[in-house]
């Protein structure tokens, strides 16, 4: 049994649970009485000094109570939900209108009148058996669909592949394979996506930083990385996010080659490849594991595909750095629905309904783009737009103002407590002062966000409510201080 370990989800995990109930229930556990029971709690803030429990099942309730999430903005069916990244269009599968799936065999009548081939089958009838552990066929279409032959001529194959449950697992589960607790490192890159420090806690693993280059739209700095791999030989991990979180902005090639081509450096570069399908075609490098042993490229079916609720990742790897993640995960990993669908969802009928998906939150992205400037009190796109969200910044005035955290996190607790539209507050990131990110929605949804932000940016600046320092609300402040990254 082991214990969630909490990290503020605004810079890790997609969920949408208040930062303040974390920090209420922030506690300390001894760590003698959690190694007897099996027990691994990581500290909000590694400073945090052990807290002795007078008996063991205290600990143990404490660390349920670390478990329990509430929701900070219940959605009622009504809510703009433009904060997790998810696709607003929907799965990435021919379904029929009303959704409903076919189970085993269509029906005479379904083939007859053609509604049969826009279906998704599920094999209810099989879900007394465990799984496939090995998943070759999700494997091989997966290789499929990576194989492009842009950055390499030779081919991937099913031994060159991890899937597990999202990307979550397969960056666990590289920690795990390639540092010792309490002894090797890794090496992110922040402004980045949060779950790599979170897992780097759990497994006892320090985390070293060398920043994106915020002047010059958050790109690699692959000069600085290599002389931290120099100087440092304990890190055993790079992690890159490409197309980056919350910066949007994909990784130049050449970089990642400058890192992998390091000339005495002896670990892992791990590319996280989340939102790589909303960038350039052929812009992924899964295909590249193939010439280069040391390259891991993650990816996820929860965003251009639409699938966040059947949690389907992979990790394309040279084969055996594949069968190291293969020894480690647990047996089943792998639901069968998740495998049947996702099998599904790589088939040319549904991959077409992926692209068209993809198309239509690329030209609302680019809406975005156009229109949000126009909004007085809206600064700068920050990064790049090479996935399905932008981040951009909140100004201190509605023209020629600077970006301010007060402002943006005003916007933020507005737009969501009295126009129901979810947004996410990123101001606290190195290089995002005063910077929201706004997932792309479907037209209507960007119609509607678009009329809300004008409103309440305009509320903001009449100084409507009641306002605390430099004109933010005390909540605000609060809110400010609490959301860390």
């Amino acid at each position: 049994m082991q214990a969630q370990a909490w990290s503020d989800v605004d810079s890790c995990s997609e969920d949408r649970s208040a930062s303040t109930n974390r920090q209420k229930n922030r506690v300390s556990c001894p760590s003698s009485a959690l190694e007897a029971i099996g027990l691994c709690v990581v500290l909000a803030k590694p400073e945090d000094l052990f807290t002795k429990f007078p008996t063991m099942s205290e600990a143990i309730q404490v660390n349920v109570e670390w478990c329990s999430k509430s929701s900070e903005y219940k959605d009622d069916g009504t809510n703009i939900l433009l904060d997790a990244n998810e696709n607003a269009y929907g799965p990435g599968l021919a379904l029929s209108p009303d959704g409903k799936l076919v189970n085993g065999s269509a029906s005479s009548t379904a083939v007859a009148n053609g509604t049969a081939d826009s279906n998704t089958e599920v094999d209810l009838l099989g879900l007394n058996r465990y799984p496939d552990p090995h998943q070759h066929e999700l494997k091989a279409g997966l290789c499929a669909l990576r194989n492009t032959h842009t950055h390499t001529t030779k081919d991937i194959t099913p031994d060159n592949l991890f899937v597990g449950v999202g990307s979550d697992e397969a960056i666990d589960a590289l920690i795990r394979c390639f540092c010792v607790p309490g002894k090797d490192k890794m090496l992110t890159c922040p402004p980045t996506y949060g779950m790599y420090g979170v897992s780097a806690q759990v497994n006892d693993v320090a985390v070293v930083h060398v920043p994106l280059d915020a002047a010059n739209d958050f790109a690699l700095q692959p000069a600085l990385i290599n002389e931290r791999l120099t100087a440092d030989p304990a890190i055993k991990l790079v992690y890159i996010c490409s197309p980056g979180n919350p910066t949007a902005t994909l990784v130049a090639k050449h970089a990642v080659q400058q890192v992998l081509e390091h000339p005495t450096w002896n670990g892992i570069v791990v590319l996280d490849e989340a939102y790589i399908d909303f960038a350039a075609p052929d812009a992924s490098l899964a295909e590249w594991v193939a010439d280069w042993p040391n390259l891991v490229v993650m990816q996820t079916l929860s965003k251009a595909f639409g699938l966040a609720g059947i949690r389907l990742g992979a990790a394309f790897a040279a084969p055996n750095v594949a069968q190291l993640l293969n020894n480690v995960k647990a047996p089943y990993n792998v639901a069968s629905p998740t495998a049947q669908l996702a099998r599904q969802a790589l088939a040319p009928k549904h991959l077409a309904v992926m692209r068209a998906n993809r198309e239509k939150i690329v030209r609302q992205r680019e809406r975005l783009v156009a229109e949000l400037p126009r909004v007085p009190g809206v600064g700068r796109f920050r990064g790049g737009t090479d996935s399905n969200f932008v981040l951009v910044e909140m100004l201190d005035a509605p023209q020629g103002g600077k970006p301010d955290n007060g402002v943006a996190v005003k916007v933020y607790e507005a737009l969501a407590e009295t126009k129901g539209v979810v947004v996410r507050f990123r101001g606290k990131e190195l290089g995002c002062e005063g910077c929201l990110r706004i997932t792309v929605g479907t037209e209507a949804e960007v119609d509607r966000f678009l009329e809300e932000i004008r409103v309440v940016l305009a509320d903001i600046f009449r100084g409507k409510g009641q306002t605390g320092v430099n004109g933010t609300s005390t909540e605000a402040q609060k809110r400010e201080t609490e959301v860390v990254t």
